[in-house]
């Protein structure tokens, strides 16, 4: 439109190509994904494929239709699912496990396909009338990445279970607006009702569909379910005593119920050591309450037009409340993802980042394994099930914020300091402060990533000393090569020693982190900007650790440095005992400690509100630098290689996003001091929704 206004010539859009080029790039990934899954599990051995139905293992293990169902404890599936199985068993075995792992994989995508076509759109509920756009393409090769990451799908592949078909049933039954008609429920009823024979937790489904109206299908789910369970007793009799009289509906098969992997209220009560009459009557209690107010909440969504969030949030009290929850019975907590919550824009990703990361990550990652917050990793799943059903605020449809959130506002174009700097501007640099239970989940996750990626870099023991080598060489030519002699100076004063060996292992991580606490209390569009430049610094720091692996002074041979925090170590072991356990001992160029507190040093005199503040800020690197160097941790030419990575970090985010001056003027009650550069205040601020 601005060419043909200025005369120029008009050709068809090429905006239009971007969107279908990046669909195809999540389709491609979506399939590398499925091909990865599947290799990965026809990959392993014989005796570790399929280890779910490890009783029907044949000869190369895949399974077979012999034998007792529940011989050896680790099949925890219904009758019925055994049942089904046989016929499946033969072609499996001829296939070696591709027929059976293909087929998984094929549930698996059908369930991530049928979840997006009810997905609500973006409009509102009007007059007792759903009205809305269509979902954008993008959402069908999303949620088959998000399906095959989750920890309950690696998890139903690795051990041949059928969990997923359940699911799919049950989508089909009430999710579908062709199958789940309300004048008639005979299908509806049908699939729930075999789900539930096939994960009896499913019959949870039953009082939903009764609550939201469908009650013929709830009565056909009942009998479906009576019926599959009778003839499954039928047919394997001994099987359906042991499964539903001895282990009361699979109680105790599988893991210890007490153990980790059973995430359930039943399991969690066990794990706090309580037993007998007091635990069973505790978790009755427990699960009357989330029982009844999860299906009450599943039901006020599934009339509001959001079938898939009601099917989640049933689906979590059934995760919650069933005796044992196995994380391939988990899948699902993921499809809470549905619901929308937050009255701003900038709140709108907590909630599913939150269910996306607890579903494909481990509790280390998520959670730092200590005594206080170790727990809550390790419980992850059910709080996250427990918090879908009973305590999330979800939007209603029919709430003027469903797609018209409080918008976010954003600093208005500027221009950047230096023409011959291109600036990008790929994102607006937005004013508010950030959500916070997101930024502490990306900075938890962001800190477990540098951390492994830093652990994994090259270690060789004679490349980092040879390079260490270099360093003292192109410090003796520059006279730079101060370390030994400040070395054994701090070493001969016991309180100096003490006194850096203390401030090198704590303020590295506590000065940022005080600062960062309250920049994004106090000025939370300078938090943005700093946060930023440090997580970009970083990121090139591990850029370092690959490329140029370094032996610290202390743990170079023969030159007579002395470490000052681990004591003498036996420099002929390349292993340097439990020191690597902690990091890769390598990593010192370049020294983070010193890009930290130099970053510490720049913000500091940003936002300090007087001149002996700000100057002091530009000491803390200076001491920074006298410790490194005085404890033999990192040669001069490290805190160089700091600073420069800093430099790198806070560049490229001006190219990214445009010059650190924003205004303040649309932020109610905002501090004219919260800027990164004074001179922009001027410049208006803008609001995108």
């Amino acid at each position: 439109m601005a060419e043909a206004e200025r005369g120029g010539p008009v050709g068809p859009p090429r905006a239009g190509s971007r969107p279908a080029v990046a669909l195809a790039a999540l389709w491609l990934l979506a399939g590398l994904l499925a091909v990865r899954q599947a290799a990965a599990v026809l990959r392993l051995p014989p005796a570790r494929r399929f280890t779910g139905l490890a009783t029907w293992a044949g000869e190369h293990g895949v399974p077979h239709t012999h034998g007792s169902l529940y011989d050896s404890g680790r099949f925890t599936g219904t009758p019925l699912a055994g049942l089904v199985l046989r016929p499946l068993t033969d072609a499996a075995e001829h296939g070696l496990g591709v027929v059976w792992t293909l087929g998984t994989l094929s549930l698996v995508v059908a369930v991530a396909l049928v979840a997006v076509r009810v997905l609500p759109g973006g409009g509102r509920m009007r007059g007792g009338r759903m009205r809305g756009g269509r979902l954008r393409g993008g959402a069908a090769p999303v949620a088959v990445i998000l399906t095959l990451l989750s920890l309950p799908v690696r998890n139903t592949f690795t051990l041949g279970q059928t969990s997923v078909l359940p699911v799919l049933l049950v989508l089909l039954g009430c999710c579908r607006p062709r199958i789940a008609d309300r004048r008639s429920g005979r299908t509806t009823g049908l699939l729930v009702g075999l789900a539930a024979a096939l994960q009896p937790a499913v019959l949870l489904f039953a009082p939903l569909l009764w609550l939201t109206g469908r009650r013929r299908a709830a009565l056909v789910t009942g009998a479906t379910f009576a019926v599959s369970t009778a003839l499954a007793w039928a047919a394997l009799p001994d099987d359906s005593r042991t499964y539903w009289v001895h282990h009361i509906a699979g109680a105790g098969l599988g893991d210890r119920p007490d153990g980790l992997a059973n995430q359930s209220l039943h399991g969690l009560l066990l794990r706090l050591g309580l037993r007998g009459p007091l635990e069973l009557g505790l978790y009755g209690l427990l699960a009357a309450v989330v029982v009844t107010v999860g299906l009450r909440r599943a039901a006020r969504y599934a009339r509001d037009g959001q079938p898939l969030l009601a099917t989640a949030l049933t689906g979590c009290v059934a995760v919650a409340v069933a005796p044992t929850a196995w994380q391939h019975q988990q899948l699902w907590i993921l499809f809470a993802v549905a619901g929308r919550v937050g009255r701003r824009r900038a709140d709108r990703l907590a909630w599913p980042v939150l269910v996306v990361l607890v579903m494909t990550l481990s509790s280390t990652v998520l959670v730092a394994p200590n005594p206080v917050l170790g727990p809550v990793g390790q419980h992850a799943p059910l709080l996250a099930a427990l918090a879908a059903a009973c305590a999330v605020p979800f939007l209603s449809r029919s709430s003027a914020l469903w797609d018209r959130p409080v918008p976010t506002p954003v600093a208005g174009p500027q221009r950047g300091r230096f023409r011959w700097v291109p600036l990008l501007r790929f994102f607006k640099r937005a004013l508010n402060r950030p959500n916070l239970l997101l930024e502490l989940m990306l900075i938890r996750v962001g800190y477990w990533a540098y951390s492994y990626i830093r652990a994994q870099a090259p270690d060789s023991r004679a490349l980092a000393e040879y390079h260490g080598r270099q360093i003292l060489a192109v410090e003796e030519f520059l006279r730079l090569d101060v370390e030994h002699g400040v070395n054994h100076f701090v070493a001969g004063v016991g309180r100096l020693a003490d006194a850096m060996d203390y401030y090198y292992g704590t303020f590295h991580f506590l000065v940022p982190s005080l600062l960062l606490g309250y920049l994004y209390w106090r000025r939370p569009a300078t938090y943005r900007w700093a946060r930023t430049g440090l997580a970009l610094a970083t990121l090139v720091a591990l850029a370092g650790f690959w490329l140029y692996p370094l032996a610290p002074p202390r743990l170079m041979p023969g030159l007579g440095f002395i470490d000052t925090a681990n004591g003498p170590q036996d420099l002929s072991h390349p292993e340097f005992g439990a020191l690597t356990e902690l990091a890769n001992q390598y990593a010192a160029m370049p020294s983070l400690h010193i890009g930290w507190s130099l970053w510490c040093g720049v913000v500091i005199a940003v936002v300090g509100p007087r001149t002996w503040v700000r100057w002091l800020g530009m000491l803390y690197p200076l001491m920074t630098l006298t410790v490194i160097v005085g404890t033999a941790n990192h040669y001069v030419l490290d805190a160089v290689g700091g600073a420069v990575v800093v430099a790198a970090g806070f560049g490229i985010q001006y190219v990214l996003t445009g010059p650190g001056r924003i205004a303040l003027t649309a932020i109610p009650g905002a501090r004219r001091g919260d800027v990164a550069g004074a001179a922009a205040e001027r410049e208006p601020a803008r609001a995108v929704g």
